[in-house]
């Protein structure tokens, strides 16, 4: 699936080459003339937003803030000018992934997004492994991750591990189709007895 990029500066020729730039590489791109604009778009939902940072009304920082808010997980560019690098690192503290500086140099630029965009394949990659329970195929354990790194928990039972995760209390039994097929298997068991008592 391709990545979903949305572009946001108030200078239509810099909105308009990077639209042009990303779709050349193959990007689905969304572009927003202003913070304001941003803003309402985002509800679209995007794997990165590049914004610049000095815009009228709602800022890039304020595009960034509310993004973060909507998905803490969204990856946001910055671009810059020279005399606005304090207030880059003010976007980094606030969560911006990097900056870039206006004018940007377009093979850096897709650099960047193609090493984040790895990153972000890679976290999605092993927030998948960690919600995937390790059972043993022979007994049935359960591998307990909970609370140390992913993959060195101890093997507990089922019991042990449900009763663990949830505070459950556990009872035993059996259900209808285990009832009936240990019913049969003690049947066929008496009439074997009975035919070797015969």
């Amino acid at each position: 699936m391709k990545k979903k990029i949305l572009v946001v500066d108030d200078e239509e020729i810099i909105r308009k080459t990077l639209e042009l730039n990303l779709l050349d590489e193959g990007y689905r791109v969304d572009t927003a003339a202003s913070g304001e604009e941003a803003c309402t778009l985002l509800e679209n939902g995007y794997n990165l937003i590049i914004t610049d940072l000095m815009m009228e009304g709602v800022g890039g920082l304020d595009v960034l803030r509310r993004a973060k808010e909507l998905d803490a997980g969204i990856i946001v560019f910055i671009l810059t000018g020279y005399g606005e690098l304090e207030s880059a690192v003010e976007a980094l503290r606030a969560g911006a992934e990097d900056y870039l500086l206006k004018p940007y140099n377009h093979d850096e630029l897709l650099l960047r997004i193609g090493r984040v965009f790895e990153k972000q394949d890679m976290r999605a990659t092993i927030d998948l492994y960690e919600n995937i329970l390790s059972i043993c195929s022979e007994c049935k354990k359960i591998r307990d991750d909970s609370d140390c790194e992913q993959g060195t928990g101890d093997w507990v039972s089922m019991e042990k591990y449900l009763s663990r995760t949830t505070g459950s209390s556990l009872s035993h039994g059996l259900c209808p189709d285990c009832y009936r097929r240990r019913l049969n298997e003690l049947e066929n068991f008496s009439e074997r007895i009975s035919r070797k008592e015969k």
